[in-house]
């Protein structure tokens, strides 16, 4: 049996089936992915997956890594936060180091291939070194719409070199002048991070972690970024908990950032004096604790004031679980109101909607059940190859 097949018993009837066919109509073409790094979750953990897939049907599929001293990967960091919208400054000797680091990820890898596509900003100027008549595709994760000027009139020059471009969501995109294409992100439902865990496995992690199952759990794992506003979610838990004898877990990483530093260090005084909260700095590959928390929460949080296309939300639904998040980015697009979770524009209305949940117990297995058949029908591996292949076949024609 191939390793497709295994996503039979997940994915909506006849995926699969779909995934074999547009297989046969690029069988031979080679397919690259280059990214910044093999580590964390999004498109890492979905290239994880589907690489050893699409070798398998045929498709010779290769993935390289680009990389450089400190300067180039902090150059790399600080252009894409630009990107994002946030104020960063940028000097020209850090982003010429950067155009000539990529200059020599060019010389050492094997670039040569039917279909390149270049994940997010880092290796993104690889493009200038391209010899090869294959197609080139940016893939951008991130929303770009609201791109610091100067920083977008910068990487524009490069983007423009790509063939196509491809993004998470409608009005993600910067402005172009290619063609570009909407390819939502999706999970990896077989992986360490979603696959089923037993009772047992889940309250040995849990233990192992320190997080007591006497009370309802409210959980949130996002980096410890004021983006993600974990104070107003301890602001919000604080509110409930005037009702409601509830435990509050935020779990994340730092990164080693001052600002987020900061912010843990602002969390971890708070869980110091309320028990309730329990604070745990995980890293980035802590995907089995992450796991079997999301499936121990009774709700899950994602309480973001900014956001891309945030996979936590999609991962707990999967698990069952209804999701109370911000109103940003890609979490509208996958918290169907009143059917899967809320979206919410406040710390009262967050407040508001967990203890709605709370009233009334009966509404969380139905809402989660709901946000599972949401997920398996347009946030699972499945569909995102639908539309890679389908992105290939009309690409490489």
């Amino acid at each position: 049996m191939s390793r497709l097949d295994d996503y039979r018993r997940v994915a909506i009837p006849g995926a699969v089936d779909f995934i074999l066919k547009l297989a046969e109509q690029v069988k031979g073409r080679r397919f690259l992915h280059v990214t910044g790094g093999r580590l964390g979750g999004g498109a890492a953990e979905t290239l994880r997956a589907a690489v050893p897939i699409l070798t398998e049907l045929g498709v010779e599929t290769r993935w390289e890594v680009t990389g450089g001293d400190s300067a180039y990967y902090a150059t790399a960091r600080t252009l894409q936060a630009a990107l994002e919208g946030a104020e960063r400054v940028l000097s020209e000797e850090g982003l010429a180091r950067w155009v000539d680091m990529n200059g020599l990820n060019a010389k050492k890898l094997d670039l040569d291939a039917d279909l390149t596509l270049v994940h997010d900003s880092q290796p993104a100027s690889l493009v200038s070194s391209r010899t090869s008549g294959g197609r080139w595709v940016w893939r951008c994760h991130f929303d770009c719409s609201s791109a610091q000027a100067g920083p977008w009139t910068f990487f524009r020059r490069f983007a423009d070199l790509y063939d196509a471009a491809v993004f998470a969501l409608p009005g993600f995109e910067g402005r172009l002048g290619i063609p570009m294409y909407i390819v939502p992100p999706s999970i990896d439902p077989l992986s360490e991070r979603n696959r089923d865990l037993t009772p047992r496995e889940i309250t040995e992690i849990l233990m192992a972690l320190g997080v007591a199952r006497d009370k309802p759990l409210l959980v949130q794992i996002a980096r410890f970024s004021r983006v993600h506003d974990p104070l107003g979610v301890v602001n919000a838990y604080q509110l409930v908990k005037k009702h409601h004898d509830v435990r509050l877990v935020l779990a994340g990483t730092a990164d080693g950032e001052p600002e987020r530093l900061e912010l843990l260090s602002h969390l971890l005084e708070v869980a110091q004096e309320d028990r309730d909260v329990v604070v745990l700095e995980l890293p980035p590959e802590a995907h089995r604790q992450v796991n079997a928390l999301q499936r121990a929460a009774t709700i899950v949080l994602q309480k973001s004031v900014r956001a891309g296309f945030e996979l936590g939300p999609a991962e707990a639904m999967w698990k069952g679980k209804p999701v109370v998040g911000g109103h940003a980015g890609g979490l509208a697009q996958q918290i169907l109101t009143n059917v899967t979770g809320y979206t919410v524009h406040s710390v009262e209305g967050a407040a508001f909607r967990i203890r709605h949940l709370l009233n009334n117990p009966e509404l969380i297995p139905r809402m989660g059940a709901a946000g599972r058949e949401h997920v398996r029908r347009s946030l699972l591996i499945t569909r995102e190859l639908v539309d890679e292949l389908a992105l290939g076949v009309h690409l490489t024609r």
